[in-house]
């Protein structure tokens, strides 16, 4: 599993032009889901991002998480974080899971984030999606499960 974590004031998703999520402050995750993807990668990215310390304590060092400051989490699908663009100029995409299959594991990821206790809302899986935030900082992370980067 790839995710962008994005550190955020507020963030919101659209669908068809209406607001489908919505968080204030906290993180946006964009979620791509690999073909190897199973439960331990759900888990450990999880757990990564809700304990990444990317948040400000009182003598401004990044040392407080989402779970620490009790923050909101924006989770939504991306596939594209597993384009290949090495070779031509059209990204490949034969390392992402198929949709059937990623979309499982797309709703097992969140119901796993959620047993932390914050707020978590959700984009649609599959579907043309507007996304707006407010990135501060800014503060941009690259996770992979696989360890890869």
């Amino acid at each position: 599993m790839r995710a962008v974590i994005q550190r955020v004031l507020r963030g919101s998703v659209k669908v068809e032009g209406k607001i489908i999520g919505q968080i204030g402050a906290g993180l946006v995750i964009l979620l791509g889901i690999g073909q190897d993807d199973g439960a331990e990668d759900i888990k450990y990215l999880a757990e990564k991002i809700v304990n990444l310390r990317i948040f400000e304590d009182d003598d401004g060092k990044m040392n407080l998480s989402a779970l620490d400051q009790r923050l909101e989490l924006l989770v939504i699908s991306q596939f594209t974080l597993y384009g290949d663009c090495r070779k031509g100029r059209r990204p490949s995409f034969s390392e992402a899971a198929p949709p059937k299959d990623a979309e499982k594991i797309y709703e097992n990821f969140v119901e796993e984030i959620e047993r932390y206790g914050l707020k978590v809302e959700t984009g649609e899986f599959q579907a043309m999606m507007d996304v707006e935030l407010v990135n501060t900082g800014p503060v941009t992370m690259l996770l992979d499960s696989k360890r890869n980067f």
